[in-house]
């Protein structure tokens, strides 16, 4: 399966403003975060709707330019400063709507931190978006579930990347 691209903003735009949850805090990547967000780009579990494992190549383009770059924000657990995940916002992604999409480490998986930290950051689109999207691919029930939780509604399937995808939207009342 081709691996999907990814956002490669330059390091010269404006990262994102730091976002706080109970238990997290969200905000750009630094250059200490680099050896954890590099995992969330090779590790196979991570990546088994994502295409899989990134190749080493795009992975040297990519840790140059994630560093301080708008649209991504580092999920880091308040009470031990662990980076758990990854969530990306890109405005006007698909067709028009802000997307955001969202990676974060096995072992952090099933503790609520990605419902946490992708309806914080949501919730922030919507402040100034009249909606949000997200895609998923139709197999990835948590992905699905994740995005129904921070409510999303399932608005469309489609295939690309020759895998069965679904986009979720939510649209600010």
């Amino acid at each position: 399966m081709p691996v999907s691209p990814s956002p490669t903003p330059t390091p010269t735009t404006t990262p994102p403003a730091p976002l706080t949850t109970d238990r997290l805090l969200l905000r750009s990547v630094r250059r200490g975060d680099l050896a954890a967000v590099t995992r969330l780009w090779t590790d196979p579990q991570v990546r088994h709707h994502l295409g899989g494992p990134v190749t080493e190549s795009v992975i040297r383009i990519r840790q140059r330019r994630i560093v301080g770059a708008a649209g991504f924000h580092a999920v880091i657990r308040v009470e031990d400063g662990v980076l758990l995940g990854l969530v990306t916002v890109e405005p006007g992604a698909r067709n028009g709507e802000t997307e955001v999409s969202y990676q974060f480490l096995p072992e952090h998986w099933g503790s609520g931190y990605a419902r946490e930290a992708v309806g914080a950051v949501v919730a922030r689109v919507l402040e100034g978006a009249p909606s949000v999207v997200a895609v998923t691919q139709e197999a990835n029930a948590r992905s699905r579930r994740l995005l129904e939780a921070v409510g999303m509604e399932h608005a469309e399937s489609f295939v690309e990347w020759d895998a069965h995808q679904v986009l979720y939207r939510l649209r600010r009342d």
